[in-house]
């Protein structure tokens, strides 16, 4: 029967036409973003939540690997230039605090300098942990090949972006997530699923798609998947929807 999997069958994507990272899955078109800017894209507007500033990792604490005999809490990361940058095999990072409805913002650039042998998911790799789950993924899609699923500004697995809108490795790029929340009613029915959208470089990739999980709020979290991916200018605006 149609849409339905049998033992050891690969679990589908919404949709329940591909498998996850399936190659064959079409890849989405590219898009010319415009030039970057060596200026912040948005600045934090009033009553946003500064995650950081270009200055240090406090309000940052590191999430250590199982088998890591240092389990300290303290983020081990650079900061450089304005930017906070992964250390390779350091620990993901995650916000002290957590977030519910909200406005995300955050920049990043991949690696300038690429090595011809590193393709696909091997080419500035790392990822933006959404508060309450998911991955939105960062990778280096200008002019490399992946699974379209795993693609820069991809839901992870799930959602190809509708755009391949990445610029050259090494000039920055700007993430901005709507993010909601689930919403139940007195008995605990879910009356609204989580829901995304995302716009990557000021291009709409990703409209409303429908998000798994029954969180209704959790931690930002930026992976190390041991590339020297940069970030910076990451701010959080908490948002209130009209049926709060």
């Amino acid at each position: 029967m149609e849409g339905v999997l049998c033992a050891g069958e690969p679990k589908l994507t919404p949709g329940g036409v591909y498998a996850a990272h399936d190659l064959k899955r079409p890849k989405p078109p590219v898009r010319d973003p415009g030039a970057p800017s060596e200026k912040e894209f948005a600045p934090p507007p009033a009553n946003a939540v500064v995650l950081f500033d270009g200055k240090d990792l406090s309000r940052w604490v590191r999430k250590a690997g199982a088998k890591d005999q240092d389990q300290s809490p303290l983020p081990k990361w650079k900061v450089e230039n304005g930017a906070m940058v992964v250390a390779p095999k350091s620990g993901s990072l995650f916000s002290k605090e957590s977030f519910s409805d909200c406005q995300i913002h955050i920049e990043w650039a991949a690696p300038a300098t690429v090595n011809p042998a590193m393709k696909g998911q091997n080419r500035g790799n790392s990822g933006v942990f959404l508060p309450g789950g998911n991955e939105i993924q960062v990778l280096d899609s200008y002019q490399n090949e992946t699974y379209a699923d795993g693609q820069a500004a991809a839901l992870y697995g799930q959602y190809p972006p509708l755009f391949n809108v990445c610029r050259k490795p090494g000039e920055w790029q700007s993430y901005d997530i709507l993010l909601e929340q689930p919403r139940y009613d007195e008995k605990r029915k879910l009356v609204s699923p989580r829901r995304l959208t995302l716009l990557h470089n000021g291009v709409l990739v990703q409209d409303r798609i429908e998000l798994g999980g029954g969180a209704t709020e959790g931690k930002l979290g930026l992976q190390d998947h041991h590339h020297p991916v940069r970030f910076r200018n990451i701010w959080i605006l908490p948002l209130k929807r009209g049926d709060q």
